[in-house]
């Protein structure tokens, strides 16, 4: 079964001269490989899945089939969210830049973005309240003013926590995306 999300590093890292190495640019894609955090954890929640489903199936044996339902309807929640987690992060094609959330899709069209750059600054350290220094790809409207731009990615998210080569690559490779279409 192929999977693209694993190639995407390869194929960054075969193009020698071209910033943008895939045929079909109006395609959604993400420019990197989702992170070992991003990953475990949504391991961990197919691996809760599968004992609630287990208990599922015990419990339509035993007992009610409605209380079956109910467990087997928070299965489906867990299997969503890893799904979900799994999905986080920036996508680009032709049409435009999306930053899918864990609760929301935000998606700026490249005529709406005047600036996509890599800044110093605080980061979340997973996502959690706890900030340390590092860096952000931060993304520009053309309507809105600079200040409180939330980052796309950072040095310290689920994808690139200790990968700082992976990071650069991924940035550079968004970056490369919106210099290609914003003037396009």
């Amino acid at each position: 079964m192929p999977l693209p999300f694993l190639t995407a590093d390869r194929a960054f890292e075969a193009a020698d001269d071209a910033a943008l190495p895939y045929d079909d640019r109006d395609r959604w894609r993400r420019p990197y490989r989702p992170g070992p955090w991003r990953v475990g954890a949504a391991a961990v929640m197919l691996l809760l899945a599968s004992f609630v489903l287990f208990a599922a199936v015990v419990i339509a044996a035993t007992a009610a089939p409605a209380s079956a339902g109910a467990v087997l309807g928070a299965a489906a929640v867990f299997i969503a969210c890893a799904l979900r987690l799994l999905r986080m992060g920036v996508w680009v094609s032709a049409r435009g830049l999306r930053h899918v959330a864990f609760l929301s899709t935000r998606t700026a069209p490249w005529g709406q973005v005047s600036q996509v750059r890599t800044v110093q600054q605080p980061v979340r350290w997973l996502g959690l309240p706890r900030t340390v220094q590092g860096q952000a790809l931060v993304m520009l409207r053309r309507e809105r003013a600079a200040g409180g731009v939330p980052p796309l990615l950072t040095t310290h998210n689920a994808d690139f926590l200790a990968r700082p080569e992976a990071f650069d690559r991924a940035a550079d490779s968004v970056e490369a995306w919106a210099d290609e279409y914003r003037r396009g």
